[in-house]
């Protein structure tokens, strides 16, 4: 099964960015718990995935929709729902995807670095306006984000 390999971060400073353009995403859950199933338009592009697992190392198999397949599905998704702008900086020989979530997250920021292995994850050093690291706080993860909002002791 493919696995993704990622941390994440609160973000302590936003970071410059004027050179970048963002993509609007907005996602929303069918199902949620050990197995989370999603669908997400990201632009213009729409996507279903399947994450199990916690902490840095998950599974997860994502699978291209169509528009329409999207619209069927996305009513189904009511009250578990994220925005957000992702832009995406280059760090060193990483991609840092950073989110800015909107609507009822408003004020939250948070980077994901995906790595090849658990090895390199754990040799990564955060650039300084990252805070911090929400890998293994499940409450930082979208579906939980999706169905209850912003954590109450939320700090960068």
């Amino acid at each position: 099964m493919p696995k993704e390999i990622e941390r994440k971060f609160c973000v302590r400073k936003m970071p410059n960015l004027a050179a970048c353009a963002g993509v609007e995403i907005a996602q929303g859950y069918l199902a949620v718990g050990g197995t989370e199933v999603r669908v997400r338009r990201k632009g213009d592009q729409f996507y279903q995935t399947v994450k199990m697992g916690t902490g840095v190392k998950r599974t997860e198999v994502e699978m291209a929709l169509s528009r329409a397949q999207f619209d069927l599905l996305w009513p189904l998704t009511a009250g578990r729902r994220v925005k957000k702008v992702r832009y995406e900086l280059t760090e060193g020989k990483w991609t840092i995807e950073l989110d800015v979530y909107r609507g009822r997250l408003k004020g939250l920021v948070v980077a994901e670095v995906e790595f090849a292995s658990v090895a390199e994850s754990a040799r990564f050093v955060p650039p300084p306006w990252f805070g911090r690291d929400v890998t293994d706080d499940d409450r930082y993860k979208n579906a939980n984000l999706a169905q209850r909002g912003l954590p109450d002791d939320r700090t960068q």
